[in-house]
């Protein structure tokens, strides 16, 4: 199993480069924002890490491979993955010094954050209501269902 501190070092670092760049000079960058990972928390499994990452062109949801024996997602090809109580579309990704991720967009581009506290504050909340526990459904009132309303008309 590869570190998670090792991992999120690898990432922010070959952003950073991509950011130095490839993305040097290109009209999308949010010149407020820099490269963060958020919040990034081992599956149950421990088979990969989730998380966000902002960087001044985007903010992606990724999940971080964390064991050898785990097969990646090829490089652009497409698959749903439950987080939490949603259903979301992942993009297999590869770049070097990080290795194969999947990445799921959030933002992009990232010009309605007016600086880094508002950025990370976005992916906390977003992380937030993405691990939040399934909510039961409502119980119709006993009268209400006899009825047929629902509780909220009982």
């Amino acid at each position: 199993m590869i570190s998670l501190a090792t991992r999120l070092q690898a990432l922010e670092a070959a952003f950073r480069h991509i950011a130095a760049t490839r993305m040097d000079g290109v009209p999308v960058l949010n010149p407020r924002l820099e490269v963060q990972a958020v919040d990034f928390e081992i599956s149950e499994d421990g088979s990969h890490a989730l998380g966000v990452l902002v960087t001044p062109w985007f903010m992606n949801l990724l999940r971080l491979p964390l064991q050898g024996d785990v097969a990646p997602l090829a490089v652009r090809a497409v698959a749903a993955r439950d987080i939490g109580t949603r259903r979301l579309d992942f993009i297999g990704a590869f770049e070097p010094g990080v290795g194969a991720f999947e990445a799921c967009s959030l933002f992009s581009p990232m010009f309605e954050f007016a600086n880094q506290a508002a950025a990370v504050a976005t992916a906390h909340e977003a992380l937030k209501e993405l691990r939040a526990a399934p909510r039961a459904p409502a119980q119709p009132a006993r009268r209400g269902f006899l009825f047929g309303r629902t509780g909220a008309a009982a």
